[in-house]
């Protein structure tokens, strides 16, 4: 029997885990590589969650067991009609508005119904446990650490197995397969409650009757003992989400990097609520300000290098607080009388920190600013049971408390410090030094950490140092725009000699521009004269030019810089906030100077070439894979066959591959062969001393063409390599294509520093 109900658990999360990749798989030719997308993802799944709760607890204080299973055998076999699961044609993200309600009604519309059937499984299968005469059934939430162990497997094998294996259309099946077995596996779990709860029902009881026996008394549940559910649970989704949005954003867009923060949140739900204690609570609450203070000093310090030492530091917290915040929620778990109840808290919480991440904190803030305000309100929980006696002892005492006093004075001298310091050392100018972050940011870290037994006083050491660590402007130039949208955090920065202006987009550069009088029209970056690209327009010029260009990827106009009297230029832009920066002359003049004429088209490049004419171009070039993020359904079969049809016959394909992580050469060799076209790359890695102080920088670009002959003198330069497919490597579709098969995570690649 047991069994029975570990496997129906495990069935259920590795599902759960398993249609949240596969989905977003799906959306990505709608919405391309946005980690925004995934965030929104993410938001839809924990409010259905909720849903599926709160459905598990009213109909658990409703209706007696056996009503209660009918009633969910009747919807999970109804859901067997919506299988296998598809993205609904005829759906078209918007352009001129924020896609995130499009998405948020995509996802309801196609997996709604099969994700709130298997989400609300959860908490009714514990309640029915706790109903049959097993000998653990007092105390069921050790099953809770059986379905996080399948919400890990189901996350981690869908990258790591499927997504290699199988096509979109396979996966589906497979999933609908699943959800067979699983519904055999809840079929055999009703079987074993009837069988405990054989009990009569007569009218007003039968509906509770089989509710009684087996759960022990849970005294009445207080609203702040509900409120402090509420904010562990709250706290960690919300980490979760700013973690990985400040890791891709502000350190290094690694592919698929959201995998990490999200499997080692499920991986303490396992920890803490597994029947043996494995990781003590008492430790990480120990070890919680510690981490929490590190981290502090790094963000303050706005440390970007080294990656291999940040990146640990800022899971390992996350780690840390999550534990003690899980922890905090296992410890005060109630009786399984008021399971579903607590569930349904947890759940709630976990919504409301998505919900404040992805939907509200765009909208609100310009950076990533969610992160540290998420760290301010984690110091302030009481994770102890001390903690908490300790802070309705103070409530009570109010202001003749002197503990109070302190908790709120001491912190207020510290800001005071920390804001003395950071004024000193900007006017004698000290440059970055240890002795200078040691000062800013050890000194007042130190102190505050001598707060950590009292959440009050900790809490507001906290937001003094994170709010007197704006005053502090860094290092690394001057930041002239910061803005934010659906797909990421744009900054324009003024460099410190004052001479060029750059567009990030997390940690990509857009694009590059002198401001040096005189040299504003000169091709910076990796759109430097000498390099690939400027080597193909000094091939393809005057009587060879092309004159109907189109370009995927705005940047800040870099490459109208090339453009010859007669061109018509087209860029394609899937985010507004690229194009208002790039026109705004107070950053950037390339459109204005350069392509006074060109045309910008917003939203999805494929989407927005569909509605092109036939042969409509000479040229077309795909600039959109230089973030780590890269859009996958830009270069498969299906994207090649769209760009061939909207080529003139001697019209050429050139990609700017140039990547940290991603080597792209093998996907486009096997495309270029499928498609019975010619492929060479130029490798421009090494860059002179001289160029490199002028704004060179390393780049990886690819052409295609029908034959040799098209390609002009290009082909005959020995530093261009021709391409050539190899059947072991797979040929990217818009159904099948795997991030991992030219993941390079020791690649090396500067281009992008």
């Amino acid at each position: 029997m047991l069994v029975v109900y570990v496997l129906t658990m495990f069935g259920s999360a590795t599902l759960l885990f398993l249609i949240q990749p596969m989905f977003a798989r799906m959306v990505l030719p709608l919405l391309g590589g946005s980690p925004a997308v995934w965030n929104t993802a993410v938001v839809f799944y924990q409010t259905l969650l909720l849903a599926g709760y709160a459905y598990a607890h009213w109909t658990t204080a409703r209706f007696g067991i056996r009503r209660q299973s009918i009633l969910h055998l009747i919807i999970l076999f109804s859901t067997l009609l919506v299988l296998p699961i598809t993205v609904p044609s005829n759906w078209v993200p918007p352009t001129d508005t924020s896609p995130i309600p499009w998405l948020l009604a995509l996802l309801f519309t196609a997996v709604g119904l099969p994700f709130f059937v298997v989400s609300a499984s959860s908490p009714l299968i514990q309640t029915w446990f706790a109903h049959t005469k097993h000998q653990t059934a007092q105390d069921p939430y050790f099953l809770y650490a059986a379905s996080n162990v399948g919400s890990m497997i189901g996350l981690l094998s869908y990258p790591l197995f499927l997504e290699q294996r199988l096509r979109l259309r396979d996966q589906s099946w497979l999933w609908a397969g699943g959800y067979v077995i699983y519904l055999g596996l809840f079929l055999g779990c009703t079987f074993f409650v009837w069988r405990a709860t054989k009990v009569p029902e007569t009218q007003e009881t039968a509906s509770k009757a089989d509710l009684k026996p087996l759960l022990s008394s849970e005294p009445e549940i207080s609203f702040w003992r509900r409120f402090r559910w509420l904010l562990w649970a709250t706290v960690p989704s919300s980490l979760m989400l700013s973690v990985t949005s400040y890791l891709s954003t502000d350190i290094a867009s690694i592919p698929l990097f959201w995998i990490i923060p999200l499997t080692l949140y499920l991986l303490t739900f396992v920890l803490v609520f597994a029947r043996k204690t494995i990781i003590p609570h008492l430790m990480m609450v120990r070890i919680f300000p510690v981490m929490l203070i590190l981290l502090l000093i790094v963000i303050n310090a706005q440390a970007t290098r080294p990656m291999w030492l940040l990146f640990p530091i800022h899971l390992m917290t996350f780690f840390v607080v999550t534990m003690a915040c899980h922890g905090a929620l296992a410890n005060d778990r109630p009786s399984a009388q008021a399971l579903t109840e607590f569930y349904l808290w947890v759940s709630l919480g976990g919504a409301l920190g998505g919900i404040f991440n992805a939907l509200v904190a765009p909208l609100i803030f310009k950076t990533i600013l969610e992160y540290p305000l998420i760290m301010i309100v984690a110091a302030f929980l009481p994770l102890r049971a001390e903690e908490i006696s300790q802070i309705a002892q103070t409530r009570k005492l109010g202001w003749r408390s002197l503990g109070l006093r302190l908790d709120l004075g001491l912190p207020l001298l510290l800001g005071l410090l920390m804001l003395g310091i950071i004024q000193g050392v900007q006017m004698i100018n000290m440059g970055l030094s240890s002795l200078k972050i040691a000062l800013l940011f050890g000194l007042p870290a130190f102190i505050c950490f001598s707060f950590a037994r009292r959440p009050l006083r900790f809490g507001l050491g906290v937001t003094v140092m994170v709010f007197a660590s704006m005053f502090y402007g860094g290092d690394q130039g001057q930041i002239l725009y910061t803005g934010r949208s659906f797909f990421g955090v744009l900054r324009v920065y003024q460099d410190q000699a004052a001479r060029y202006h750059t567009l990030t987009h997390g940690t990509t550069l857009h694009g590059m521009q002198s401001i040096v009088p005189g040299e504003e029209r000169k091709s910076l970056s990796y759109y430097y004269a000498t390099g690939p690209i400027g080597q193909f327009f000094a091939t393809f010029s005057g009587p060879e030019a092309k004159q109907k260009i189109a370009v995927v990827g705005l940047g800040v106009g870099s490459l109208t810089c090339y453009s010859q009297p007669g061109q018509k230029w087209t860029f394609y832009e899937i985010d507004p906030a690229v194009e208002q920066v790039a026109r705004d002359p107070r950053y950037f003049t390339f459109l204005r100077d350069c392509g006074p004429t060109a045309k910008v088209i917003l939203g999805d490049a494929r989407l927005s070439l569909e509605k092109v004419p036939s042969q409509a171009y000479d040229l077309l070039i795909l600039d959109a894979y230089s973030s780590d993020s890269i859009p996958v359904h830009l270069i498969t079969r299906e994207a090649l066959a769209l760009y061939r049809a909207k080529l003139t016959p001697n019209g050429l394909l050139v990609f700017h591959i140039s990547n940290h992580y991603l080597d792209l050469k093998p996907v486009l060799a096997n495309l270029a062969q499928d498609a019975g076209l010619v492929c060479f790359v130029r490798d421009d890695i090494l860059i002179n001393p001289k160029e490199g102080a002028e704004g060179k920088f390393a780049s990886q670009w690819a052409v295609m063409a029908h034959n040799v002959a098209d390609l002009r003198g290009l082909a005959q330069d020995k530093r261009w390599q021709e391409l050539k497919g190899q059947a072991s490597n797979p040929l990217w579709t818009d159904d099948f294509a795997s991030i991992l098969s030219v993941f390079r995570p020791f690649r090396g690649f500067k281009s992008l520093d």
